[in-house]
């Protein structure tokens, strides 16, 4: 666990030395909008595609779904509990309830896990990711951003737009291929496991260029205080509690439970600009998750 976090934090430490050197006079900002482009049309897709094409889809898919689904509707309810006490203006609320209830399943959570697990990790990642997780942030996550924040947009005519996406289309080409069983042709199982290889560390380094110790103020810390206990903590807890419940055992409950106690998300900055919440807090709070997260996922993976 130890040897795979200092891989994950080099790697993360490359591209925050990007943000300062800027080669080619390419910035940090620039230069993660092109590989998170890169990755989220193209080789997300395809290692989508790749993994849920093999995948054991059954019960057990069901029980990772439910487990995240649970797990992030309970955090939120903790959060915006923690924020009505506290007295929250609507900028902070919006942007501490989904700092603290929507983890880096993917970004941090597949590359983390893959190397501790093993491969079969991602079948479990891609499925809380999309069957969980993805379906909140479109739906709840963008209606909590729109009525705490600002921005005025018009409402959307339909959330399945927000479904209309290459990774959703992947995963139900992926899916229907599944149940059908036609078999993967050798030359396309190789191409696809080529592809799939260059995600984990186009994310880490990716998670490494949004990160800024700009973003860090002290004005910020009453908030991310309680963002931290939730993500880190309680998130975790209530996971770990639901896993027993869904009957799920040894590594995939392990695997299962670390991925949902992984830091806050980076897309969430994305959310924040556009619905006018506090983008800086919530910017603040995925540095100090991710770098809080060097010693929480230790002690998680100790007790699990």
């Amino acid at each position: 666990m130890n040897t795979t976090l200092m891989q994950m934090t080099a790697l993360m430490l490359c591209g925050a030395g990007w943000r300062v050197l800027t080669p080619n006079r390419l910035t940090a900002d620039q230069t993660r909008s092109v590989l998170t482009s890169v990755v989220y049309y193209f080789f997300m897709p395809i290692m989508v595609l790749d993994v849920l094409w093999r995948a054991d889809i059954g019960w057990q898919s069901l029980q990772y779904s439910a487990l995240g689904f649970i797990s992030i509707l309970l955090s939120i309810l903790a959060t915006w509990l923690l924020a009505k006490l506290f007295k929250f203006k609507n900028p902070q609320t919006g942007a501490v309830i989904l700092a603290a209830a929507f983890p880096n399943v993917t970004y941090l959570g597949l590359p983390v896990l893959e190397q501790i697990f093993g491969d079969w990790t991602r079948s479990l990642v891609i499925q809380i990711d999309l069957f969980a997780e993805a379906p909140l942030v479109y739906t709840l996550g963008i209606m909590l951003a729109r009525h705490y924040g600002a921005s005025g947009e018009p409402k959307p005519k339909s959330v399945l737009a927000f479904f209309n996406a290459p990774p959703f289309w992947a995963a139900f080409v992926a899916v229907v291929l599944n149940l059908n069983q036609v078999p993967i042709p050798f030359w396309v199982a190789g191409l696809l496991q080529k592809c799939s290889g260059a995600v984990a560390p186009l994310m880490i380094f990716s998670l490494g260029l949004a990160l800024s110790w700009r973003d860090i103020r002290l004005r910020n810390v009453p908030f991310i205080v309680p963002t931290a206990l939730v993500k880190l903590g309680l998130m975790p807890l209530i996971a770990l509690w639901l896993a027993n419940l869904l009957n799920l055992t040894g590594q995939p409950r392990a695997a299962a439970v670390m991925d949902i106690a992984m830091p806050s998300m980076v897309m969430g900055i994305v959310l924040c600009d556009r619905y006018k919440l506090d983008s800086g807090l919530y910017a603040m709070a995925v540095t100090v998750t991710t770098a809080l997260s060097l010693v929480s996922l230790p002690l998680w993976y100790r007790v699990l």
